[in-house]
């Protein structure tokens, strides 16, 4: 006769906060998308999507420059911050001492852990009016909203490629110091290739941080909805749009804002799926 298997009140307790955590995302996604749908009927997914007209007071709502706005901010801060942090990563675990490594260690943690509108203020008091000097425009734009974001996603692809990289096997460094190669050719050649897929994890993840984020990108995009023709000229973007107008909006200027939630849900949904189909792979 079999026993039956007792669950423990702690076994009960961690079911009961994974499941809340699953329906609370489910609910999630489940109101954005419901107050979101009326759009999608009344102008079609396909004007909504591919519209490049975002003007709610007309009855126009397309979001194209908002979605190509957004898009580009990810790949621009991701290009600019991947080098970084890799070289950062790199840095902290193949070549610095331990002290060092501590105290830039710190410096990751605690810029990961200041407030977005802060990273906001820098941007208006520091690359604004540097882009404005180089560029002989208003300042606001793509430039200073790029420049930021790079910023705000540098601590976690240090963290995740720096990990990727500790979790390396030390055969790997022995073989090509074995065969005469030097520091840089051990991490190029014995290091790199290993933590490779944990890399492109952690830009993944860093991605998901750049689409979603709101204040720091309000307060140097310009908040221009308009296609962007010129990355010194003012833009906006999905959160920061929906930021802006959820304070005044209604009817259906108020649904538009949901859908344009329930696009972000989409991005950020891929994003995550694709860093678990690379975290799968390194296995």
């Amino acid at each position: 006769m079999k026993r039956s298997r007792r669950v423990s009140p702690t076994q009960a307790v961690l079911f009961m906060m994974t499941l809340i955590s699953v329906v609370g995302l489910a609910l999630i996604f489940f109101f954005v998308i419901r107050e979101g749908y009326p759009i999608f009927s009344k102008v079609g997914l396909g004007k909504f999507l591919l519209g490049r007209e975002w003007l709610p007071t007309r009855g126009l709502f397309g979001a194209l420059p908002l979605i190509l706005t957004s898009l580009m901010l990810v790949v621009g801060s991701v290009l600019v911050a991947t080098p970084l942090g890799v070289g950062l990563a790199i840095y902290m675990v193949e070549y610095s001492p331990r002290p060092v490594r501590r105290f830039l260690k710190t410096i990751v943690e605690l810029l990961a852990g200041i407030p977005s509108v802060i990273f906001g203020f820098f941007g208006i008091t520091v690359f604004i009016p540097l882009t404005r000097h180089y560029f002989g425009s208003s300042g606001f734009g793509l430039i200073p909203a790029i420049v930021v974001l790079a910023i705000m996603i540098l601590p976690t692809i240090t963290a995740v490629s720096g990990d990727a990289i500790r979790a390396v096997p030390r055969e790997n460094r022995l073989i090509v110091q074995a065969l005469g190669g030097t520091r840089w050719q051990t991490v190029r050649r014995g290091v790199l290739p290993s933590a490779f897929r944990g890399i492109i994890t952690g830009t993944i993840l860093a991605e998901g941080r750049a689409i979603g984020e709101t204040m720091a990108v309000l307060m140097v995009l310009g908040n221009a909805p308009m296609m962007p023709k010129a990355l010194n000229q003012p833009a906006a973007a999905m959160p920061s749009q929906i930021a802006l107008d959820m304070a005044y909006a209604t009817g259906d200027h108020r649904v538009a804002l949901f859908a344009l939630g329930a696009v972000l849900l989409v991005f950020a949904a891929v994003l995550i799926f694709a860093a678990r189909r690379v975290g799968r792979q390194r296995r």
